[in-house]
């Protein structure tokens, strides 16, 4: 089987596949749904204007037909008469081919939108191919086209015949019947035959614009190997996006490093987790600045004793602010009390090594909700 065989074809186009046939102009067109809306507006425009269109052929019937005997014995008079009539009758109808032509620029973009590229002007040398040319004649929307092109013969030339036969005896009697009356007569027949083209004409679009857009799509159809080979060029290689979350990673953890000596404490588990606070008069509570756990958090506790920042071991508290609290954000309310607590020990133990006495301690037991402690409410 061909690699590129339609086969293999099995998944849907993408957005970039699709974006890219319309810039070259390629985008779902059916032009039974145009046929079929220019007919309809022809037969609407027919019904509103009807009636002054009838007065207006009846005026130049009268005006430019009716001939005398100087006109009938010269050829060149009846000429001018003709012509005349003519060019009235065009200006007659010419609001209902406004309304037609108009339709006729818009109905395409019903099912494709409005798009207007150069790409499709470019020659295409490849359509000189005569095996190309040979193959498309044979395809199978060539064979559907000539279905269509049938189908749409075989009813609109049946409607016109079955009309035509069946009103046989009247037309014949419209050379006698006075003028308003075979003027009106012509006008009704217009109407009655336009209805049943326009209601063939809707079958075949009907069946025409969900076959085009179901053969659009399947033409553009990818294999699963376009299909990965475009996610990667969309998404990026995996492994180059691995490689720059790590390193997005690593800079985050660089970032969250340089903060710890500016914290004010790092409380710890004391091995499993290590999670620096900093607070100052400008927060309205303090807030988490690092944290880490097992090799991070002994390299944390590390830097702090380097940095001369306070650690102190509070495991509740300090596995309640790991799991509770992201980075740069404010601890809970529910931790409040527990963390003013170890500011204040912390305030206390740096008065202690500056002027002496006493050395303060820090109650074992700090006020932890135990739904915030996973190791309480797991117990």
């Amino acid at each position: 089987m061909a690699e590129d065989s339609d086969a293999e074809k099995t998944e849907p186009a993408s957005g970039k596949r699709l974006e890219e046939a319309r810039q070259k102009g390629q985008v779902p067109r059916s032009q039974e749904l145009g046929s079929f809306a220019i007919m309809i507006t022809g037969m609407l425009a027919m019904v509103a204007l009807g009636p002054k269109l009838a007065i207006a052929i009846e005026q130049i019937c009268r005006r430019e037909l009716t001939f005398n005997h100087a006109t009938v014995s010269d050829p060149q008079q009846m000429f001018i008469h003709f012509m005349a009539a003519g060019q009235q009758a065009l200006f007659a109808f010419l609001p209902i081919a406004g309304a037609c032509v108009a339709v006729a620029l818009i109905s395409p973009m019903a099912i494709g939108g409005f798009l207007f590229t150069g790409t499709a002007f470019a020659p295409n040398f490849g359509r000189l191919n005569p095996a190309s040319g040979i193959g498309r004649m044979f395809s199978v929307r060539a064979l559907v086209e000539a279905g269509k092109a049938i189908l749409k013969t075989g009813l609109i030339g049946g409607v016109a015949v079955t009309v035509l036969w069946r009103e046989k005896d009247q037309f014949l009697q419209l050379i006698v019947m006075p003028t308003e009356v075979s003027m009106a007569y012509v006008l009704e027949m217009v109407r009655y035959t336009l209805l049943l083209v326009i209601g063939s004409m809707g079958l075949i679009a009907a069946i025409d614009v969900p076959y085009q857009l179901w053969d659009y799509y399947k033409k553009l159809r990818m294999t699963k190997e376009e299909a990965k080979q475009e996610s990667k060029e969309s998404d990026g290689d995996p492994q180059i996006k691995a490689r720059i979350r790590q390193m997005q990673r690593q800079a985050a953890r660089r970032r969250m490093m340089q903060q710890i000596p500016k914290a004010d404490v790092v409380v710890t588990n004391p091995t499993h987790y290590a999670v620096a606070l900093q607070y100052n008069e400008r927060m309205r509570a303090p807030k988490v600045v690092a944290k880490g756990s097992y090799l991070l958090a002994e390299r944390i506790i590390d830097l702090a004793r380097e940095s001369n920042v306070t650690v102190i071991r509070t495991p509740p508290f300090a596995r309640a602010l790991y799991h509770h609290t992201d980075l740069d954000e404010e601890i809970p309310a529910a931790l409040y009390t527990a963390a003013a607590e170890v500011l204040a020990y912390i305030y206390q133990l740096k008065n202690w090594k500056r002027e002496g006495g006493t050395e303060p301690t820090l109650n074992d037991d700090l006020p932890v909700p135990t739904e915030l402690d996973p190791e309480a409410t797991t117990a």
